[in-house]
């Protein structure tokens, strides 16, 4: 439940039958503003830069030095002015005369490029198993790669293309206001591609019109027809000719194949040689259904594409097998600490890898495997990092979390996450952003007015507060650092003060900085690594003293100088040790804390300040669905009915899942995307084990955990990270 007043109103106090109204940050704490901008005095935060460490020439070179400077522009907004006539007749043709001037390059050698390329002809000249030199003559094998080619792509039919485009344009004008693209993201795009090299695009796929949008944006933009992989099983083979003549690719069955298989051998090959794809989109006709549901909409929406930064594919080649170190597996890193067994955590990073395992990726070399694997996290990492956090999300925030004053905590948050370095998708008045939050939300929040300016929200309960928590969860990579810090910090009290104490009762006790290290380190193995996003060329103790920097940063944690001790802030007398002197490049933070030795007197303690236990909550419960998803998780091991597959211990997990959430009355875990993730994280634990059998792989619960003891042991660790 909370209150939406006038903005005149706001800074007098107000009180009710239970005395003066609570808010969860004091006034002093952040300011109110009657407008809200995305800008940090005259600029807006520029995210999705590329990885310094591992393209450093490219995050210098292909970065546009102006790019604060440019603004946003609206890619399905066409002109007079974007066409090369003026007059009365092309104001009202302009789509037309717009579409009719794209530039679509012929690809007319295609076919025989991929004939030359180096892996078929290695088929051709039998240098490779499964050639031709195994029992198939080179004309049969060069039609066999004739007929996968015409399965996979056929040439751009320019006249289609533009009259695609032209009634694209005018479909996209009835669905969207505007389709908004930064200008500087597409200065440094239009960079890259003006370099020669093969522009390849990953795209995360928020919506199901990404398929059709961003070629359409990118064509537009003047970067030519894009080759867009499709999925050929979601579509009918009427619309697979289609699309091919469209710029569609279409990857053949045979690509799926067993590596002994000369069909699959073949396929693959053609495959490299083919594709530049944005992405797998799947279910064709889905997107389409999805449109003709929006035409349906009265109201028109907003859209916004977001570029991050390009980087040379062969520079980081280069440099991320330098970076290579020994990893293990979190059953090696955890499993002894959940059963106690011991308390040291190894000196060594995860291996957890998720990526679906394909017939393409699984004809390369195992450590190109690992560099495919380790791309997708810097990939995601830089695509989660650009987009903008728009404000539905702030608002599920705020009601989620029960905040009382909408209208200054919705201000404060929106800048706090432009102080974070990452960009908002909203600007305007401050009522009328909340109004639009809440129309938007309104299936989810029941308003009632209880005097003049005065809304009192108030949520429904049931399922709809899943969606809730989904909306929320984009705040997450916003606060992740200090959300990991602060659930590690209560893994650390929860044994020595009652989880319910005061919260000066907590801030007495000195927390040591190894302590500190410690406890991260296990949240930071027991979270997902696509939830981490942690990259792979950044050590986990370099990610610890991040998260202790951002903690001190926000106030939470003081410095406490031990009598005796050197103070922390005093560097005149120290000295270089030679362990650091030694330290490859890639260790070294802007802290001297790297070495631990140095670091073994430094405590803190949380600080008393009046803001500091509703932040320290709030961070905290960003957190929760996830922790107390997997906690659920351990308790449903002595429930479950094992062996069974796993998409059938998932829909046995969400049921129970779901049981829980009507029973205590929290929707926020109920989501199959955190079972899911928990039946994920067990499995690489050594809780459940994965075997094969002649209906396929079944999911076992491992006979270290089929005691109760262990299984409570393993939720009791769990749980140590959660905030009631």
């Amino acid at each position: 439940m909370a209150t939406m007043s006038e903005g005149r109103r706001q800074t007098q106090p107000r009180s009710s039958s239970s005395g003066r109204e609570t808010s969860l940050w004091s006034s002093g704490f952040g300011m109110k503003l009657e407008a809200v901008t995305p800008f940090l005095g005259k600029y807006r935060p520029f995210v999705g830069r590329c990885c310094q460490t591992c393209t450093p020439k490219s995050w210098e070179s292909l970065f546009h030095r102006s790019i604060t400077d440019l603004g946003f522009c609206s890619v399905i907004l066409v002109k007079e002015e974007n066409t090369r006539f003026r007059g009365w007749l092309v104001r009202r043709l302009c789509y037309f005369l717009w579409s009719l001037e794209q530039h679509i390059p012929p690809c007319q050698d295609a076919p025989q490029k991929i004939v030359e390329s180096t892996r078929v002809q290695n088929l051709l000249s039998a240098r490779v198993p499964g050639g031709a030199g195994e029992g198939q003559a080179p004309d049969l094998v060069k039609k066999e790669v004739q007929r996968i080619l015409g399965h996979i792509q056929a040439s751009p039919r320019p006249f289609l293309v533009r009259l695609f485009s032209w009634a694209l344009l005018r479909f996209l004008n009835c669905l969207f206001l505007n389709v908004q693209l930064h200008k500087g993201q597409m200065k440094m795009v239009q960079k890259a591609a003006q370099a020669g090299s093969p522009l390849v695009l990953l795209s995360t796929h928020k919506t199901l019109l990404d398929g059709i949008l961003l070629p359409f944006m990118l064509l537009s933009q003047g970067l030519g027809v894009l080759r867009v992989a499709w999925d050929s099983r979601a579509c009918s083979p009427a619309l697979r000719v289609l699309l091919r003549k469209l710029g569609g690719l279409f990857l053949p069955p045979e690509a799926n194949l067993s590596l002994d298989s000369s069909e699959g051998l073949l396929a693959r090959a053609v495959v490299q040689a083919a594709s530049a794809p944005l992405g797998l989109r799947t279910g064709a006709l889905v997107v389409l259904r999805s449109l003709w549901s929006h035409w349906g909409c009265s109201r028109r929406i907003c859209s916004r594409v977001h570029l991050a930064q390009p980087f040379s594919l062969q520079e980081y080649i280069v440099s991320a097998r330098s970076c290579w170190g020994g990893r293990q597996t979190l059953e090696q890193l955890l499993q002894p600490i959940v059963l106690g067994q011991c308390t040291a955590v190894p000196d060594t990073e995860k291996e957890q890898e998720w990526t679906p395992i394909t017939g393409p990726l699984l004809a390369l070399k195992e450590e190109d495997q690992l560099l495919v694997r380790r791309l997708s996290c810097h990939v995601l990492s830089a695509s989660v990092g650009s987009a903008a956090v728009m404000s539905t999300a702030i608002m599920a925030t705020l009601l989620l979390f029960k905040h009382q004053k909408l209208l200054g905590e919705f201000s404060w948050l929106t800048e706090e996450i432009l102080l974070r370095g990452f960009d908002v998708g909203f600007s305007g008045q401050l009522r009328s952003l909340l109004k639009h939050s809440l129309s938007l939300l309104r299936a989810h929040v029941a308003l009632l007015r209880i005097r003049q300016g005065d809304l009192l929200v108030v949520l429904r309960p049931g399922p709809g507060l899943t969606q809730l928590a989904r909306l929320s969860a984009e705040l997450l990579p916003v606060f992740l650092s200090e959300a990991v810090g602060a659930c590690a910090v209560r893994g650390l009290l929860a044994g020595r003060v009652p989880p319910q104490g005061p919260w000066e009762l907590q801030g007495i006790l000195l927390l040591s900085q190894n302590e500190l290290y410690r406890q991260i380190l296990l949240l930071m193995h027991l979270l997902p690594q696509d939830l981490l996003l942690l990259k792979p060329c950044q050590s986990s103790y370099c990610y610890c003293q991040e998260v202790l920097d951002r903690l001190i940063q926000c106030g939470l944690l003081v410095a406490e100088e031990t009598p005796g001790s050197r103070s922390a802030c005093d560097t005149g007398r120290q000295r270089l040790s030679r362990k650091l002197l030694w330290k490859p490049s890639g260790d070294f933070t802007d802290s001297d804390s790297d070495d631990f030795e140095e670091a073994e007197g430094r405590y803190f303690r949380l600080s008393q300040q009046s803001h500091c236990p509703d932040f320290f909550l709030f961070l905290c419960r960003l957190l929760s669905p996830l922790l107390k998803a997997f906690a659920q998780a351990a308790a449903f091991l002595h429930q479950g009915q094992l062996p069974d597959t796993e998409s059938g211990y998932t829909e046995q997990l969400f049921q129970f899942l779901q049981a829980t959430a009507q029973e205590e009355g929290i929707f926020e875990c109920a989501d199959p995307k955190l079972a899911i993730s928990a039946i994920w994280t067990f499995r690489d634990l050594g809780v459940l084990q994965q075997m094969p059998s002649p209906a396929g792989p079944r999911l076992h619960l491992s006979p270290t955990f089929a005691s109760r003891e262990n299984q409570e042991k393993l939720e009791q660790f769990i749980r140590q990270f959660i905030c009631s």
